[in-house]
């Protein structure tokens, strides 16, 4: 069984908000769907758009995720500290941007639910290096070990509901720099 100090604890989420900003660019530049084509290493990564508990304002939050029975799940490694996790406890319907479109859902806290360990461990296979990071091996460890060490975990499931409209805002950035590339070349040339 492995435990993580707290300084460790801290430089993880600073690593992870860091990594965060970086998903959210790909998936706003529309690249959602190429983050996902190597899970072993990168993980299964959506976004969950939710309202701030405070201030209302619109959040992104990319996740690992599982697909599991038709539903998605994901987990708050962090626990329930987590201001992305509070706020859907607080708003629980939101959407959710998966490679294959966006979908409005609701979020459901079922970590006390029986049998959920399962699927806990399919989420955590499913982020890739994350798990790792943290000090789990979710391909590994036993069952015993695996409810200890991510006792403080919390574990979401998203009831898909219609699909969202919208897609990648950033898209026009590729136009763009196709223009400005093709402007530069034919400049060069001459």
């Amino acid at each position: 069984m492995t435990t993580i100090s707290p300084e460790t604890e801290q430089t993880l989420r600073q690593m992870f908000r860091r990594f965060n900003r970086f998903m959210l660019l790909m998936w706003r530049l529309g690249l959602g769907r190429f983050i996902n084509i190597w899970p072993d290493v990168g993980g299964r990564i959506m976004v969950i758009q939710h309202i701030g508990r405070k201030t209302g304002q619109v959040r992104q939050t990319p996740v690992n995720y599982a697909e599991v029975g038709g539903e998605i799940y994901c987990t708050a490694g962090f626990g329930a500290v987590s201001h992305w996790y509070r706020n859907l406890m607080a708003q629980p319907q939101v959407e959710i941007w998966l490679p294959d479109g966006r979908h409005h859902a609701h979020a459901t806290d079922i970590t006390d639910e029986p049998n959920t360990l399962p699927i806990l461990r399919q989420v955590l296979i499913n982020s890739g290096f994350a798990a790792y990071a943290a000090g789990i091996h979710p391909k590994t460890m036993s069952d015993a070990e695996l409810a200890v060490t991510a006792a403080s975990y919390r574990l979401i499931r998203f009831t898909r509901q219609q699909p969202a409209p919208g897609g990648a805002d950033l898209m026009w950035v590729w136009p763009v720099a196709a223009v400005l590339l093709l402007a530069g070349w034919w400049f060069k040339r001459r």
